[in-house]
Order: C-alpha cells, then sequence, then structure tokens
C-alpha cells in the first residue's frame, strides 16, 4: 500500500508518531490477541465494536456480495489499523479479516478509542493522518481498476505488497500467495495471473518459484503508459 500506519510521510524533521508506544502509555489495547495463519480475525457482518492494531503478521479483507463472488479489498500488515469504521457509527464488520500468517493485534474498544482522540492531540492527529493516508490509497486503487491494464494492476499489487514506494525498506522476497489472491485483487483470473506471472519472470522482473523476490525493474512495467 502506498501509505499505512501514522508513520509521517512529509518532508519534515518531526519525529514519527510512535503508534504502541501511546497503546501502552495511554492505557489503550491492553487485550491482545493472537491468530493462527488463515484464522478468521472478524466476519464481514458481525457487530462492529473494536478498532484492531496490526502488532505482528498479516490479515486479509475481503467482501462478498449477495451472489457470492468474493474480492480482496486490502493486504494489512503491522502498523496497520482496521476495523475503525465503527468509530463513524457502522454497526456491522463490512468486510471478513482473516490472518494470512501467525498475526498478533492489539484490541482497542471503541469507547476506549474515542476517548483517546477527544482527549489526546497526539493521537488524534496521527490517527487523522493515517486515514487521509488510507483514503488516498482506495483512490488509487479505484483508479488503478477502472483505467489500467490487468498486467499493469498485477504489478501494481506485487509492488504494493513488497512495499515499494513506502518510507520503510521493502520486503526482499514475498511470502508464498496462491495466484488467486492477487487475481480477486486486481479482479481478473487465476490463468490471467498465471501468464503475467511468467511473463514477469522471464523478463527478470521477478523470481517466481514458491516465495516471490521483487525486483525494482517491475516498477516500469507499473509506471508504463499504455
Amino acid at each position: 500500500m502506498e501509505a499505512r500506519g501514522f508513520r509521517n510521510k512529509a518532508k519534515s524533521e518531526k519525529r514519527a508518531f510512535n503508534v504502541p508506544l501511546f497503546l501502552v502509555s495511554a492505557g489503550l489495547g491492553r487485550k491482545v490477541r493472537k491468530f493462527r495463519a488463515d484464522e478468521i480475525v472478524f466476519a464481514q457482518g458481525d457487530p462492529a465494536k473494536h478498532v484492531l492494531y496490526i502488532q505482528e503478521g498479516g490479515v486479509r479483507l475481503t467482501v462478498l456480495n449477495g451472489a457470492g463472488k468474493e474480492a480482496v479489498a486490502a493486504i494489512l500488515e503491522p502498523g496497520d489499523f482496521l476495523g475503525e469504521a465503527c468509530l463513524a457509527g457502522q454497526p456491522e464488520c463490512m468486510a471478513t479479516a482473516t490472518a494470512i500468517a501467525p498475526t498478533t493485534v492489539r484490541v482497542i474498544g471503541k469507547e476506549e478509542m474515542i476517548r483517546a482522540l477527544h482527549e489526546e492531540h497526539e493521537v488524534s492527529d496521527g490517527f487523522i493522518a493515517y486515514m487521509v493516508a488510507r483514503n488516498a490509497r482506495v483512490e488509487a486503487d479505484l483508479i488503478d481498476q477502472l483505467f489500467n491494464s490487468s498486467e499493469k494492476r498485477l504489478a501494481r499489487t506485487l509492488l504494493l505488497l513488497a512495499r515499494f514506494g513506502e518510507n520503510r525498506p521493502p520486503h526482499k522476497v514475498l511470502p508464498k500467495v496462491s495466484q488467486e489472491m492477487p487475481a480477486k485483487m486486481i479482479g481478473s483470473t487465476r490463468p490471467r495471473v498465471n501468464f503475467f506471472m511468467n511473463k514477469f519472470r522471464k523478463l527478470g522482473h521477478i523470481e517466481y518459484d514458491g516465495e516471490i523476490p521483487v525486483k525494482d525493474s517491475l516498477q516500469s512495467v507499473a509506471s508504463h503508459d499504455e
């Protein structure tokens, strides 16, 4: 994703907001939960009562429509929040969150989080910055879906999963994932994803044998004007 967590990406020397330290000092998120890989964190339609902060691991958000078609809405990792829509009065979870690896989250009650946002200027400033960044990502994803080819969308998705372009070191190697997951993320089919993954490998942009090392050169595909 282009922007995640409370990390300040402005070109200033202002120290980044330390989320884990704040959660401890403010007494938020005392409850910690651990999930196994593929275990459901919360399901679509569950009551929306908590904000979760990912400490370790990662979470996949999926949405199921009335016809039973599933789409991957986002992949979240340490430093990300999920379930924050409850703060705006959303009564039910709009997506299913599933751990993609052994995952540890801090659980923050809705009322606890609202109190902190009202009383602590630092956390409210950081959370607003986080939501602005999340909205920017949603807009970028929508533009990507509307105007870019499947090949370009797949390249961008792999780069986002590898954290290229973020203010932190990219992953050297992506974890082993099925082709079905990126297919759902870009709105394409598994055979189509397989075709482009093999193409990227032949061009030297990735190595594709279980784990997936993503190379800088893949950015040329994502940024290529069609």
